[in-house]
Parts: structure tokens; sequence; C-alpha cells
């Protein structure tokens, strides 16, 4: 399993993956919309934001099927998309 070094940069290709996994099902991806509430058409600009592709991320690890299909499918340890989102705005932060 690949351990790539974390930047803002990389955490951020790591949701807009995430996003694409997410759509690649439309059953997956439905669930996501519907949950998030955000249509289909607002996909596209919202991928540009750091912020939204956090979200990506939290809805990704609120799942632990899904967070375990996502990391097989790319071939990272699941502990991953957890350091990613820590790298991106929003990111909970604990004292």
């Amino acid at each position: 399993m690949r351990k790539p070094v974390l930047t803002g940069e990389n955490a951020e290709t790591l949701g807009l993956r995430c996003l694409a996994f997410l759509a690649a099902e439309p059953d997956r991806f439905g669930r996501f919309l519907a949950l998030t509430g955000i249509g289909p058409t607002e996909i596209r600009d919202q991928a540009k934001d750091p912020s939204f592709l956090g979200a990506v991320l939290d809805y990704l690890l609120s799942d632990e099927d899904l967070l375990l299909s996502f990391c097989a499918a790319e071939k990272i340890d699941p502990l991953v998309p957890a350091a990613a989102r820590s790298r991106l705005p929003g990111a909970p932060v604990y004292d």
C-alpha cells in the first residue's frame, strides 16, 4: 500500500479521487448527494474548494465500509484519508 507524503495539495488530490470514487457508482453517488444536499450540477464548482474536499473526506470517514472500499480501490493505507483530512480547512481540532 502506498503511503504518500501528505501536503495540502496531496490532500486535495485525495479528496478529488474520493469524489471520483463516489461518482463512479450511481447508488453511492446518489446517497452522497442526498445526504449532503448538493446537486450534481454544483459538484464541478465545489470540487475546486479545499473545504468541500475536506467535507468529501469527512463523508468517506463516516462510513467504515466505504472507507475500506475506497482504500482498496486506491491501494492506500486506510489511515491516509484521515491524515489527508487533517490537512484541509475545517478539520476538527482536538486539544
